[in-house]
């Protein structure tokens, strides 16, 4: 019985040991389908660590004007609180990077650059928001009690939506623009500059077609109305079905990415910029969100409501209501019953009531009495680095809706992309779709590379300049008599080719702008004998078979339309040449030529002669007579000849593929970049040119300060008159120059002497000392005499140096100024028969 027992408790226990096994099993397959994602996290820059000694004195103090500004600020303050008591705090005079409180509107620092890029508003709004790093607010819900400089904002690239609008509207105003910044309430999208569920604007598709007011009036329809309105009928409920089923999907995809409610909805603080109508042509006043550098309609429903806007030169406060967003607001800052504005004086003129109108005109003058003062900020610089950098170490990711775009500076890599646009099947972008990447500075020209990862075809454009030609080339693989279609500048090629389309079987070529009006050429290939040695060497003896070519022809108005080929198809292997000409006027038909080709001797070696059965023709029109024989045969032996000529045309056409496949695999391998000749910093030979012209120019400039230096000036000084000098003068005039020159470089090797035999004395007298005195001396008097040692015998091996060199240096001195004053010409004509 016990052993039954124990083993019954065996068996309970294993079973209970499976269960546990199974139940961790499940456990780990739960887990292991669970997505942990973990967010970047960003350091918090610290604002207050910033070295802010090199700053001007403007930024550390306020002026006395800005002090009054500062009591006007705090007493327009307290009559809002207490006009508006359920309102927010007014966004007026935050603290600076020094701690300094500062007016929102003198942090406003219009300035105009210098790139034509950043002259209009959407070139400004990328730059910023290219260049800074987005900083959320340390409190959602409320502004934040510091604005940094716009100055300050660019040298550390960062910096939250006030710093960005803040710089945004400097750039705005010194570009001409009407712009403000606002201080308001927006979305959590916004906000946070979350953009994964908008659409990428590089995959946006412009819905805007171009109307044509001139149009050919298309031809009667001859079809059965009955019938047409039967299978548009039927086609129209397949859309119908179609489009129904398409609404229910996006619903089901909307409701699926659709957010999860924001708690903070309506109360989330952001700033943005409002642009006006009016100056620099703009039709409509429209919002920009600094962060992304979209353009929004000012009832767009991102937007939920504004405090306060300012400029550099007032700022108003918003008395109209925000239960609609900004949908219902007026933006007319002159009328003071929507806006109510702090400073008189303000360009935005005010809407006065007929009876208010003089009253007001009277009391203009007495309440005019403050000026909004200068801006305490710097002007904003830009250097060229700094605006081709662009991204903050020369790189940005943005991350949209089954889409992610990256940013690169130019020059920053080696192939010269600049952009890369990764967009993905699924909204977890795991599965890749297709790839975009641009390029510039490029020296082969290409400006954009499209990678589709499905069908695995590769699409790549190039700007005007390429050696080929080139425009656009798509393929799957570098492997030649492969798939591919090339297109081409056919301006600047002399055969006018505009495209060529290629597989192993055939080749088709369009032309446009040639003189023999040819606009279309096919070719078909045959089965090639021996495939391995065509990709070796490519002559026209083992260039692929041709079987078929045909051309097809514009309309030559010079010549009858019945003489005007527009088709000819060369049948190479049947032996075929078959003509279309264009239809005449009132014709439906064409005419149409078919030559049999037939070899010239026939078995016997006799001349085979033209018959009429070797062509067969249809002419238009009975009344016209046929061509006689001659003239059949002497176009029959033009056209043999022109299928010569198109089969080496064919010929040279696959030579340039393989040409272009070769250039194309170096330029890939290169990648190498052009350097404007502009370019001071990275162009390297027109720094060495600079460079060796300024040391010239240096070397020059010397050179003429030693020629200027006039030798005999004392001497000619104390002759006297040298209008006329003798020989004895001049020679006496050479041996005084010669003289105190050698008595000056005598004193100067005696003054290294003196100086030398000083030191050297001063030293042993220092020596001798410290013998006597080495018992007594401390440690400080032992260091003081070391140091004191080291110094002299340092000084006295430099003059030691120098009094070498001196005595080397001035035999060859002497001479050089005696070669000097031979070559004189104010002594030369003496002094030439005792050089």
């Amino acid at each position: 019985m016990e052993v039954l027992r124990e083993h019954e408790e065996e068996e309970e226990e294993e079973k209970q040991i499976f269960v546990i096994s199974n139940e961790l099993q499940d456990l780990e397959d739960k887990l292991s389908k669970i997505q942990v994602h973990i967010p970047n996290v960003v350091p918090e820059f610290d604002w207050s660590s910033i070295d802010t000694s090199q700053l001007p004195a403007s930024y550390k103090t306020n002026s006395a004007k800005e002090q009054m500004l500062l009591q006007l600020a705090d007493n327009f303050h307290r009559q809002y609180a207490h006009l508006c008591p359920d309102r927010q705090p007014l966004f007026l005079h935050p603290l600076n990077e020094c701690g300094v409180e500062k007016f929102v509107s003198t942090t406003v620092r219009p300035t105009l650059q210098p790139y034509p890029e950043l002259y209009n508003w959407d070139g400004c709004a990328q730059f910023v928001s290219d260049y800074l790093t987005m900083e959320p607010l340390s409190s959602p819900i409320t502004p934040p009690s510091y604005l940094p400089s716009p100055t300050t904002t660019l040298k550390y690239q960062r910096g939250n939506c006030f710093g960005f609008s803040v710089l945004l509207c400097s750039l705005l105003i010194g570009a001409g623009y009407d712009a403000y910044c606002v201080n308001g309430y927006a979305t959590r999208e916004i906000c946070m500059m979350d953009e994964t569920r908008e659409v990428c604007p590089l995959l946006e598709k412009s819905k805007k077609e171009k109307v044509k007011k001139y149009a050919v009036k298309p031809p009667r329809d001859l079809r059965s109305k009955f019938e047409l309105q039967q299978v548009a009928k039927k086609e129209a409920d397949i859309e119908a079905a179609q489009k129904k089923k398409q609404k229910e999907e996006e619903e089901r995809v909307m409701e699926a990415e659709k957010p999860k409610p924001d708690p903070l909805y309506g109360l989330r603080v952001h700033a943005w910029v409002l642009v006006l109508s009016g100056k620099r042509e703009v039709p409509e006043s429209f919002f920009i969100d600094p962060f992304t550098a979209h353009s929004y309609s000012t009832t767009d429903d991102h937007f939920l409501g504004i405090e306060s806007i300012w400029n550099h030169k007032n700022y108003w406060v918003n008395v109209q209501d925000c239960w609609n967003g900004c949908k219902d607001l007026t933006f007319d800052l002159g009328d003071p019953v929507r806006w109510e504005f702090m400073l008189l004086g303000t360009d935005k003129p005010l809407l006065l009531l007929p009876e208010e109108e003089e009253e007001e005109l009277d009391k203009e003058e007495e309440e005019k009495g403050f000026d909004m003062p200068s801006s305490w900020v710097d002007l904003i610089q830009i250097s060229r680095k700094e605006f081709e950098t662009r991204c903050p170490q020369g790189k940005k990711v943005i991350q949209y809706k089954n889409a992610k775009l990256e940013k690169w500076a130019p020059y920053l890599n080696s192939n010269g992309m600049v952009k890369r646009l990764t967009i993905y099947e699924d909204p977890e972008c795991f599965r890749v779709l297709e790839v975009k990447d641009w390029f510039e500075n490029r020296e082969d020209m290409m400006n954009m590379r499209q990678l589709n990862k499905k069908t695995e075809v590769t699409t790549e454009y190039f700007s005007p300049g390429h050696i080929q030609g080139l425009k656009a080339h798509t393929y799957k693989t570098m492997e030649p008599e492969t798939e591919r279609t090339m297109e081409f500048y056919s301006e600047t090629r002399v055969d006018g080719l505009q495209k060529r389309v290629e597989n192993a079987k055939e080749m088709t070529e369009y032309f446009e702008g040639r003189s023999d009006f040819l606009h279309y050429r096919h070719t078909m290939f045959g089965r090639r004998i021996k495939r391995a040695q065509i990709l070796l060497i490519n002559t026209e003896s083992n260039a692929r078979p041709i079987v078929q070519i045909k051309e097809q022809f514009h309309r030559n108005p010079e010549k009858p339309a019945d003489e005007d080929v527009a088709e000819r198809i060369f049948m190479i292997l049947e032996g075929r040449i078959m003509l279309t000409y264009h239809c005449k006027d009132d014709y439906i038909t064409a005419s149409k030529k078919e030559f049999i080709k037939q070899k010239d001797v026939d078995n016997k070696g006799n001349k085979i002669i033209m018959t009429s059965d070797m062509c067969i023709s249809y002419q238009v029109g009975s009344c016209v007579k046929n061509k006689k024989l001659l003239h059949l045969y002497e176009m029959m032996l033009k056209l043999m000849e022109a299928e010569k000529q198109l089969k080496h045309q064919v010929w040279e056409s696959e030579t340039e593929v393989l040409e272009i496949l070769k250039i194309r695999e170096e330029e890939a391998a290169a990648s190498k970049l052009t350097v404007s000749m502009y370019d001071t910093e990275r162009n390297e030979k027109s720094k060495q040119q600079r460079e060796t012209m300024e040391r010239l120019m240096q070397e020059e400039r010397q050179r003429q300060v030693e020629q200027d230096l006039d030798y005999l000036a004392p001497f000619l000084i104390q002759m006297g008159s040298t209008e006329k000098m003798s020989k004895w003068q001049a020679l006496r005039l050479k041996e005084d120059c010669l003289n105190d020159f050698k008595h000056r470089l005598i004193d100067k090797a005696n003054l290294i002497q003196a100086r030398f035999e000083k030191e050297t004395q001063e030293l042993q007298k220092k020596q001798q000392w410290y013998q006597q005195n080495q018992l007594s001396m401390t440690l400080e008097d032992e260091d003081a005499y070391l140091m004191y040692c080291s110094d002299a015998m340092f000084c006295i091996r430099i003059l030691e140096i120098r009094l070498n060199r001196h005595k080397e240096m001035a035999p060859q001195k002497y001479i050089e100024l005696e070669e000097k004053l031979c070559k004189d010409p104010r002594l030369a004509e003496y002094l030439k028969f005792n050089v």
